[in-house]
C-alpha cells in the first residue's frame, strides 16, 4: 500500500463545484438537439432532392419514350415556313407527341433538325428519337404549290398543273373532270363535265397523287365553300338551284374586275333572265373558242354558248369561279332607287332596273345603264378612251 500524504494535494480551480460556471458546462447540451435537427433537414432536403430528380428524370423519360406501343402511322405534313417551334406545336396539337417544349429540347441536345417540307408517316406514341429519325429522312411524298387563279377553265387548270407538276398530265386532268367518275352533289342528271365545280386555290400537289385525285381535292373544296356560303337555301331563295348560280358566278368571274361590278353585274343578269332578254355577254361567246377568237364574229356563230342567240343562261358554267363572284351570285345589288341619275327622266311606265352595262375604265371598271338609249351613249364613251374595239 502506498501511502499519500494529502498534504501534498494542490488546490485546483476545477476541485471546487460551487466555482464550476453552470452554463459553461450545459451549452453544448443544448446546442446538440439543434445540430440533429439541422442534419436531418439536409437529409430530406438531400432525399426530396433526389426523389423530385428521379420524377422528373421519370417524366422526362416517358415524354420521350411513351409507354405502350405506336400506333399506325399517320400523315404529317412540313410545309416551307416551318420552324421546330412551329413543328413541335403542331406535332403535339395532332396527338404526336406529348409536349412540344421537350420536343425542342429534345432536338437541340440530339443534333438538331433540317427540316425539308413533304409529307412525312409519323406513328403516335412512337420515341422523339424515331420521330426526329423520320423527319431527317427525305419525305415520303414531297409536294408543289401549284396557284389556280379565279375564272381558270378546266383546260387552263389542266395546263397549269402539267406546268408545275411534270409528272402529272393535262390531259389525264382533263379526262379526270369530264368523265364523270368524280362527280360534285351540285352537278345535275347528265352533266359529266365539272367546269365550274373545281374551287380555284392554292394546293400542295404531292407528288403520290394523280390527276382524278387532285380533281377530287378540287371539287371537295367547292362544297365546303358552298356549304359554308349556305348556297342550297339561297339559290333556292333567289328561284334557282345551286348548278345555275355556279353559272352565273362564273360569267361574273370573266366578266368583273372590281369587286365593286359583281353584285350590279349579277342583278343585269337576274334582270334578264326575268323579263326573258338575251344575257348578250361575250365572255360566254369565248369559252371553248380559240384565244384570239372576236367576240363580235362568234355572235353570228350558233352554239350553245352563243347568248346573243339563245334566251337563258349557257348550258354550263364557263370558268371556276372564286368565293367573292359566288357571293356575289347570290346576293346581287338592288336595282337603283328612283333619285338614282339612271332613273331621272325616264318614260311613265318604264321600270328602272339595271339592264346593260359596258366597260368604262381602264382599270376595268363598268357602266350600267337601265335603257339602250343610256347604254349606247356609254358605249360611246369607251370608244372614245379606247376601250372598245
Amino acid at each position: 500500500m502506498t501511502y499519500i500524504d494529502d498534504r501534498s494535494w494542490h488546490a485546483d480551480g476545477w476541485d471546487d463545484v460551487a466555482a464550476i460556471d453552470t452554463a459553461s458546462v450545459e451549452r453544448p447540451r443544448q446546442q446538440r438537439p439543434r445540430m440533429k435537427w439541422f442534419v436531418w433537414a439536409m437529409m430530406y432536403l438531400a432525399m426530396a432532392g433526389i426523389v423530385a430528380g428521379g420524377l422528373t428524370g421519370l417524366w422526362y423519360s416517358e415524354q420521350v419514350n411513351p409507354k405502350g406501343d405506336p400506333g399506325d402511322p399517320i400523315s404529317f405534313t412540313v410545309n416551307e415556313d416551318d420552324t421546330l417551334e412551329t413543328i413541335g406545336l403542331r406535332l403535339q396539337a395532332e396527338g404526336l407527341i406529348d409536349d412540344a417544349g421537350v420536343f425542342d429540347w429534345y432536338v437541340d441536345h440530339h443534333g438538331g433538325l433540317e427540316l425539308t417540307p413533304g409529307y412525312y408517316q409519323l406513328r403516335p406514341n412512337d420515341h422523339m428519337g424515331n420521330i426526329m429519325r423520320v423527319l431527317r429522312t427525305p419525305p415520303s411524298e414531297t409536294f408543289t404549290k401549284v396557284t389556280f387563279p379565279e375564272g381558270f377553265t378546266i383546260e387552263r387548270m389542266a395546263l397549269r398543273l402539267e406546268d408545275k407538276v411534270s409528272k402529272l398530265s393535262a390531259i389525264e386532268f382533263e379526262n379526270a373532270a369530264g368523265d364523270g367518275v368524280v362527280r360534285s352533289v351540285y352537278q345535275p342528271e347528265g352533266v359529266t363535265s365539272l367546269e365550274g365545280m373545281l374551287f380555284p386555290d392554292t394546293y400542295q400537289i404531292s407528288n403520290g397523287e394523280s390527276e382524278s385525285e387532285v380533281v377530287r381535292r378540287m371539287v371537295r373544296l367547292m362544297e365546303r365553300v358552298g356549304t359554308q356560303l349556305n348556297i342550297e337555301e339561297r339559290a333556292a331563295a333567289l328561284g334557282m338551284t345551286p348548278y345555275q348560280v355556279l353559272i352565273i358566278a362564273s360569267i361574273i368571274e370573266r366578266e368583273a374586275r372590281l369587286s365593286e361590278d359583281r353584285p350590279k353585274i349579277a342583278r343585269v343578269i337576274y334582270n334578264r333572265l326575268f323579263i326573258g332578254m338575251p344575257l348578250q355577254i361575250d365572255a360566254t361567246l369565248l369559252y371553248q373558242q380559240p384565244p384570239d377568237s372576236s367576240p363580235t364574229a362568234l355572235r353570228d356563230i350558233d352554239t350553245p354558248y352563243n347568248t346573243y342567240m339563245h334566251i337563258g343562261l349557257p348550258p354550263t358554267p364557263i370558268a371556276n369561279p372564286g368565293r367573292a363572284s359566288i357571293e356575289a351570285a347570290l346576293n346581287p345589288s338592288p336595282n337603283p332607287s328612283l333619285g338614282d341619275p339612271l332613273c331621272v327622266g325616264l318614260p311613265p311606265g318604264i321600270g328602272c332596273v339595271y339592264l346593260y352595262y359596258v366597260l368604262a375604265t381602264e382599270e376595268g371598271g363598268h357602266a350600267f345603264a337601265a335603257t339602250l338609249e343610256q347604254h349606247e351613249a356609254n358605249v360611246a364613251a369607251a370608244r372614245e378612251k379606247g376601250l372598245l374595239l
